[in-house]
C-alpha cells in the first residue's frame, strides 16, 4: 500500500471514528447501527466494513486510538518536563494539564471511555484493561523517580496513587464540561495542582 493510499486510510479511519465516539455517546453501543456510523461520518456502508469487520471491531480499534492519544498526552508531558530539567511533581502537574488538555478537546470519547471502564460484559474488556494500565503505567513511572529520588514518600502506593490521578482527572474533568462550562481550563488545573502539592488542608 502506497503513502497515499495510506494517508487515506488514517483518514478514512479518523472519519468513522469521530463519527462512531459521537453517536454511542448519544445512544449507547447497541442503539448505534453501522449505517448511522457511515452516514455520520459520509462514507458508504461498505467503507466501513472494508475498513473493520464490524461494529465491534471499529470500538475496539476507537477506543485503542484514542487511550493511546491520552497515554502519549501524558507520556509528552512528562518528557517535556524531563527535557528542562523539572522535578517529578512538576511532571505529575504537567501531566494533569496534559490530561485536561486532551479530555476538553475529546469530550464525547472520554464520556465514552469512563462509562465503558465499569461495563462487564463487553467483548473488549480485556483490551479496555490493558490501555487503562498504558495509561496509568506513564504515571507510575514518574512516582517510581519521585520515590528514588527522594522527592516522594516511600510510604505512597505507586499503582493506587497512580490510578487515583488518573481516576481524579477524568472524573473532575468530566464534572467541569458536565456542571461547571464557565470554569476555564486553568481553573480546573489550579484546583487539581493544589490536590498534588497537598495544599487543601491550609497548613
Amino acid at each position: 500500500m502506497d503513502s497515499s493510499s495510506t494517508t487515506r486510510r488514517q483518514i478514512t479511519r479518523q472519519k468513522l471514528y469521530e463519527a462512531a465516539v459521537t453517536l454511542i455517546a448519544e445512544k449507547g453501543f447497541s442503539a448505534t447501527t453501522v449505517d448511522e456510523i457511515a452516514e455520520r461520518a459520509g462514507v458508504a456502508k461498505g467503507t466501513v466494513y472494508y475498513n473493520f469487520k464490524s461494529k465491534s471491531e471499529l470500538f475496539e480499534e476507537l477506543l485503542r486510538h484514542g487511550v493511546g492519544l491520552l497515554t502519549q498526552s501524558l507520556q509528552s508531558a512528562a518528557d517535556s518536563t524531563d527535557a528542562r530539567g523539572g522535578t517529578r511533581v512538576e511532571a505529575l502537574d504537567a501531566m494533569i494539564r496534559a490530561g485536561l488538555v486532551f479530555i476538553d478537546r475529546y469530550p464525547a470519547f472520554t464520556q465514552l471511555y469512563v462509562a465503558e471502564l465499569w461495563r462487564t460484559n463487553r467483548a473488549w474488556q480485556s483490551t479496555l484493561m490493558v490501555l487503562r494500565q498504558e495509561a496509568v503505567a506513564v504515571v507510575e513511572k514518574v512516582l517510581r523517580e519521585g520515590v528514588a529520588g527522594g522527592e516522594l514518600s516511600e510510604e505512597i502506593d505507586i499503582q493506587l496513587t497512580a490510578a487515583a490521578l488518573v481516576g481524579m482527572v477524568l472524573v473532575a474533568a468530566l464534572d467541569w464540561q458536565a456542571f461547571q462550562p464557565e470554569r476555564t481550563i486553568d481553573d480546573v488545573h489550579s484546583a487539581l495542582s493544589l490536590l498534588l502539592h497537598g495544599r487543601v488542608s491550609g497548613r
